[in-house]
């Protein structure tokens, strides 16, 4: 039985990507920070469908609690073949109101979170020969975006961490590719108002938002894609392009 492990994984995003992994056959463990009311309400849901995740508490950004949480993982199963770095907070704010504990609380979950995650399973990847790395960034960590420069500075170097890591990683079977997401309906969106919303899908080819499960769609195909290393797919209906 495979394996996959997604951080953030109890809403929006992070909570279509860990349905679809359960639905391909995976063992599910899905990882929260803080909310576990709303962590709990998600493997309720999973199990009234047939399935039986696991929940692990971490906040990504803290080195001590990511090792611990791997400590766990690694306690219950022999191998992990699928990482997925979802967790990630957003900042709407310009830079002359942006301090410097907004940026490094940004980058700590956004950047940092990533590299704790993938530096705690590269060993175990490598000696069981091999396994996929996924880390989620966004459009704005390609194009940019106005009024989010910590965001969009954050997501930009996971895509640059991605494809550095993926060089490094790839002699060795392991792949790690990245997902950008464009304009998704998540929580993280609903503070657009409905004329935001409409200009954005105005500049969307595709003609409509996207959905978590898009995204989620996408990294199963990364997940199994055994020759795709160094990639970011973008999943935005071409918006930014």
């Amino acid at each position: 039985m495979k394996t996959a492990l997604i951080t953030g994984g109890t809403k929006g995003i992070g909570k279509a990507i860990a349905l679809e992994f359960l639905a391909q056959g995976y063992e599910v463990v899905i990882n929260y920070h803080s909310d576990e009311q709303t962590a709990i309400a998600t493997q309720e849901e999973f199990n009234m469908l047939g399935y039986c995740p696991v929940l692990m508490r971490a906040d990504v950004s803290d080195e001590a609690q990511v090792k611990q949480m791997f400590k766990e993982f690694f306690g219950i199963y022999e191998k992990l073949d699928v990482l997925v770095n979802n967790a990630g907070i957003s900042l709407v704010r310009v830079i002359q109101d942006t301090s410097a504990y907004d940026w490094d609380k940004v980058f700590g979950v956004n950047a940092k979170g990533v590299f704790y995650c993938c530096r705690a399973v590269t060993d175990m990847m490598i000696c069981n020969g091999g396994g996929s790395i996924i880390n989620i960034s966004s459009i704005w960590g390609e194009v940019g975006a106005s009024c989010e420069v910590a965001y969009s500075a954050s997501k930009g170097a996971v895509i640059a961490f991605t494809k550095a890591l993926a060089k490094e990683l790839a002699p060795s079977k392991v792949r790690v590719n990245c997902v950008s997401p464009g304009v998704i309906d998540t929580d993280m969106n609903s503070r657009l108002t409905e004329e935001e919303m409409e200009s954005l899908i105005e500049q969307i080819p595709a003609g409509r938002i996207g959905y978590p499960e898009d995204v989620a769609k996408a990294c199963i195909y990364l997940a199994e894609a055994d020759y795709v290393t160094g990639e970011v797919l973008s999943v935005g209906g071409g918006f930014g392009k």
